[in-house]
């Protein structure tokens, strides 16, 4: 049996055609202008799961990256406040051996206890030197200051700060306050009081002057863990530019389209909707006589 194709028939069918041509053209269009091959995930599931795990990553290396500048950002106040204390604690030396040799005057013993107290309180200072509100010699107290006036730790003791750099890689950002400045009579602290004070009274100050030894050895060794953190924190920034960059190139696979390629197909699907028009113009343009003839 022969079906009966009239000109509605005709009509709806050319258009729904039409309708298909210019779908797919219109389909292109957005991929061209947003240069993205997945604009829904029905595009293409694959490689949307792929997409959206892909983006999971690279937000996490984002924070990782912001953990990373964080955390030199602590180790380079650290460094500078360390070195400092480093440097006071080899000025007071210098005047505790001029206190120590016997010849100088009252006045003069003075003056140099004078210096020692101004020593003491910018070790102070920089005993309490913090990064972005927090003290980085108090470890995760939020009190605002490591060493009260009295030189006695307001840290909390064996807490630290870590900041997670890359997968699975923690990084400790302070430094551990007594162990830098120390505790008790044998802290920096205590030893200048005990310096000034015994330059005042004409007393020996040699039991001051290898405490002072000892308390900057302590500080050397801590410098050098700080340069060393400081190093794996470079290494771990370096890393994760390059995690960054692979990231980047893999999303750029799964999700952007190839341009070339995407023009030339919009050129050729607008070529056909051309000749779709064209072709559907001049059938449906027929008549009863046509028919007739």
């Amino acid at each position: 049996m022969i079906s009966r194709v009239t000109s509605g028939m005709m009509a709806r069918t050319a258009s729904a055609n039409l309708q298909s041509n210019l779908q797919r053209m219109h389909d292109l269009t957005e991929r061209a202008s947003t240069q993205s091959r997945i604009l829904r995930p029905s595009d293409d599931p694959v490689g949307t799961g792929d997409s959206l795990r892909l983006r999971s990553e690279h937000r996490a290396s984002e924070q990782h990256a912001r953990n990373t500048t964080d955390g030199l950002g602590w180790l380079t106040v650290a460094d500078s406040a360390v070195q400092t204390s480093v440097d006071l604690l080899l000025r007071a030396r210098d005047l505790a051996l001029q206190g120590a040799t016997g010849t100088a005057s009252p006045q003069a013993r003075e003056a140099l206890a004078e210096e020692i107290d101004g020593i003491r309180e910018a070790l102070l200072t920089e005993a309490n030197a913090s990064y972005n509100g927090r003290s980085v010699f108090a470890g995760t107290s939020d009190g605002g200051i490591a060493f009260d006036q009295d030189g006695v730790s307001q840290g909390i003791p064996g807490s630290s700060v870590l900041r997670l750099v890359g997968p699975g890689e923690q990084i400790r950002v302070d430094v551990d306050g007594a162990a830098v400045f120390g505790s008790g009579p044998g802290s920096a602290f205590a030893v200048l009081e005990t310096l000034a004070a015994d330059l005042r009274a004409g007393a020996d100050v040699a039991g001051s002057i290898n405490a002072i030894d000892d308390r900057r050895e302590a500080m050397l060794g801590q410098l050098s863990q700080v340069g060393v953190r400081y190093n794996r924190l470079e290494a771990a920034k370096v890393a994760g530019e390059q995690r960054m960059g692979r990231l980047e190139g893999s999303l750029s696979e799964v999700e952007d389209v190839d341009l070339a390629r995407m023009l030339i197909d919009l050129k050729s699907q607008e070529v056909a909707y051309q000749s779709a028009l064209g072709v559907t113009s001049r059938v449906l343009q027929s008549s009863l006589m046509d028919f007739i003839r």
